[in-house]
């Protein structure tokens, strides 16, 4: 499949802020999204522009080397704060970056086509980003603001996964105010269910803070790890099945959501009981993707349109992945939906579209056009 990118008005090429690093616990595995991505786009294209946002929240003009943001070197990458800010100004007409220097006048870097927020967690997938930037009137792509924060919640997206007539696994919601009123009545309704139990921060993601509990007596330690990360935590019952992933592509228009041949997840031997965070991005060797799984033929029917469903609940656009367990008994339980999944060599995102027919490179030019031709504002 050939995309062409939607040209901005004047035909010259469009010009694209690649964002990423960001505040929360997966800075780097932003960095090494955009590594991924900076790699791939078609520079020929497109007039890329890196702007990398340090911890402390301060955004810059970065390298565009892919290299410096992979994981290619023995620590993991890092966005530092430096002298000078770039902000985004927007006059309701256009849009340009402007950069900011202690002592020195204000100074454009020109204008703004679209953002591709390559942004993981709280404070950049969770609809704060896009929320500026639709208060900034700049095309972006992904979902929006909504789509975005049920997306990073997983307890409100199984609450509206349920609502959409969707299988969705026993669980727990543990919020800070009744951890901190009596934790152990949280353990003891965490507990009834079925082990083992896979504690996780609600608002966060790439496996971190995540902790799998066989026993009663690991749940403290468990929950006082989430919280690492989000005072808000979520349990989730262990469920028996193989681990089934779609990833979903908005329709052009009024098209409808567009779906992959589902993968599935194996997670081979050598220190891995489950997906973590060092099987996603760290030990290439760790999983392997098939694709398309072996299921039967109305299985994969049915676990595509689910996944469709599943975009359509929350009101996402853009892309998502979406995550199943196919159980013995033939029922399709749906884990999470991920509105900005990884980008980086071995993300499942781009391999499943790949193996479907829409190579890495041109899955992106496909986000931008997307991204491009959707007005921003209610819709």
């Amino acid at each position: 499949m050939s995309v062409q990118p939607v040209s901005p008005a004047g035909g010259s090429k469009p010009r694209v802020a690649v964002l990423f690093g960001g505040r929360s616990s997966e800075h780097s595995v932003s960095c090494v999204t955009a590594a991924g991505v900076l790699e791939a786009i078609d520079h020929s294209k497109y007039d890329v522009v890196p702007i990398g946002i340090a911890r402390n929240g301060q955004w810059s003009l970065v390298s565009v080397d892919p290299e410096q943001w992979s994981l290619r070197s023995e620590s993991l990458p890092e966005i530092a704060a430096g002298p000078e800010s770039i902000a985004i100004s927007s006059d309701g007409g256009s849009q340009e970056l402007v950069s900011h220097a202690p002592g020195a006048m204000p100074r454009s870097l020109g204008r703004i086509d679209v953002v591709l927020p390559l942004l993981h967690g709280p404070f950049g997938e969770d609809g704060t980003l896009q929320g500026l930037l639709e208060m900034a009137d700049i095309r972006y792509v992904g979902a929006g603001v909504l789509a975005s924060a049920v997306g990073m919640d997983k307890h409100y997206m199984k609450v509206v996964f349920a609502s959409a007539g969707l299988s969705v696994g026993p669980y727990e919601v543990i919020t800070d105010r009744q951890w901190v009123r009596d934790a152990d009545a949280c353990l003891e309704r965490a507990s009834k269910l079925a082990f083992p139990l896979f504690v996780k921060p609600a608002r966060a993601g790439s496996s971190m803070g995540i902790t799998r509990v066989t026993e009663a007596s690991g749940l403290r330690d468990a929950v006082e790890t989430a919280r690492q990360h989000d005072p808000k935590v979520v349990i989730e019952a262990g469920i028996a099945g193989r681990e089934i992933e779609v990833a979903v592509l908005q329709g052009r228009g009024t098209d409808d959501p567009r779906t992959s041949q589902p993968g599935e997840i194996a997670v081979n031997d050598g220190g891995h009981e489950w997906y973590d965070f060092e099987a996603k991005y760290v030990d290439g060797a760790a999983a392997e993707l098939s694709c398309p799984a072996d299921l039967p033929d109305d299985v994969t029917t049915r676990v595509r349109e689910l996944a469709a469903v599943a975009f359509d609940s929350v009101g996402a656009e853009g892309l998502s992945r979406v995550d199943f367990f196919y159980t013995p008994d033939g029922d399709l339980v749906i884990n999470e939906i991920n509105t900005m999944p990884g980008f980086t060599p071995i993300s499942m995102y781009p391999q499943m579209w790949a193996k479907s027919g829409l190579p890495y490179t041109e899955l992106i030019d496909e986000l931008i056009a997307l991204a491009l031709e959707r007005p921003t504002g209610l819709r």
